[in-house]
């Protein structure tokens, strides 16, 4: 007799995530003359051009410097003047699946005209290689993410500031209002990591936020699973069983940016006949640590607990840091005996010594 398949599914893999979410998708790529390319660089930017190119995803590279687009898409490459570009560029696309579009001297300069390039053809999503785009935390941490909502607020900053970004953001918001669903600046050595790992290397403009926060399905689990090896990997998580990782799937909530891409995760475990629920596994991805899902999830847990008609919500941790931010949402701490004697049922008694106890009570 034949045997089954040991699994029917392929394990989940942030890069054939991203490359199916882009496949026949039309992308542009902004190269300005001042984002100069070494070896290295060029290495990657050439790489990921052969992959989208492989994966059947149109590229429309648009640069102020015809030697440089040309040298990355030789096949074809003509200058922006004249109506009929969009069909020109279109029939090009066939042929060789990139293009470059070379930018004639304007005194509004590139990021005017590449939005006007993109709206016309109506391109969703763009990647502007360069530190002009990128923004960053107070304490130095890049910016990650912003929602459509903020930009207007960190175009008026720049301006405060003087910043030279402040037009390059107006013209970030104008793109995404009109067709384009995300934009993607980065240097051009994290070009891959953006644009096919969930950690990406540059900061995210999206025309919706992180804040669709719900329950996760069957089709989210292996996105899920991957993202408690993460935290796993990364520390922030103790090592899970089997059967721990499906437990804490089939009571998962996760954080999804634009409804789709899964920023974080965590799971509202039952005790005591559903007197008490455990918030456990946690994680939100280090690119959006500081976007405030954590606080999303365990707010959106708290919320689900007191439906179900709960009588407190805890957590257990051995970080001060993670403790701290429990504190923040009025988790109390309390001794280890407070938690429901579930919790503790073969778990280490080391770790139940060292552990952080903390517990919200609703009602």
């Amino acid at each position: 007799m034949p045997q089954p398949p040991a699994a029917l599914r392929a394990p989940f893999r942030e890069r054939e995530f991203y490359l199916a979410e882009f496949r026949g998708r039309t992308l542009a790529l902004v190269l300005p003359r001042e984002c100069r390319l070494g070896g290295a660089e060029r290495e990657v930017v050439s790489g990921v051009l052969d992959d989208l190119r492989d994966n059947h995803t149109p590229v429309v590279l648009i640069s102020d410097d015809a030697d440089l687009a040309g040298s990355l898409a030789p096949a074809a490459r003509f200058e922006t003047r004249g109506a009929d570009w969009l069909g020109l560029a279109w029939r090009a696309l066939q042929k060789s699946g990139c293009v470059a579009l070379i930018a004639s001297p304007e005194p509004s300069g590139l990021a005017s005209l590449c939005r006007r390039l993109v709206l016309e053809a109506r391109v969703a999503k763009v990647v502007w290689l360069g530190e002009q785009g990128m923004l960053w935390l107070p304490d130095g941490r890049r910016r990650s993410l912003v929602p459509l909502a903020d930009i207007e607020a960190c175009a008026r900053q720049a301006e405060v500031d003087d910043e030279p970004s402040a037009a390059l953001l107006r013209e970030f918001e104008r793109m995404i209002r009109g067709s384009a669903s995300s934009i993607s600046a980065c240097l051009p050595g994290g070009l891959a990591d953006e644009l096919f790992t969930y950690a990406g290397s540059g900061t995210f403009y999206a025309r919706e936020g992180y804040t669709e926060v719900r329950d996760l399905g069957l089709d989210d689990f292996d996105a899920a699973e991957a993202l408690i090896h993460y935290g796993v990997e990364e520390g922030y998580l103790l090592e899970r069983s089997a059967g721990e990782v499906e437990r804490a799937l089939t009571h998962g909530i996760g954080a999804f940016i634009e409804g789709r891409y899964l920023a974080g995760i965590c799971a509202l475990l039952p005790h005591d006949a559903g007197r008490a629920g455990e918030i456990a596994s946690l994680y939100a991805l280090t690119r959006f640590v500081g976007e405030g899902v954590g606080v999303h999830l365990v707010r959106t847990a708290i919320e689900r607990a007191g439906a179900r008609g709960m009588e407190s919500v805890f957590a257990c941790t051995t970080s001060e840091r993670v403790e701290a931010f429990f504190t923040r949402l009025d988790f109390q701490r309390v001794e280890s005996d407070a938690l429901p004697e579930s919790k503790w049922k073969g778990y280490d008694e080391k770790r139940r010594r060292e552990a952080r106890c903390l517990r919200y009570e609703l009602g």
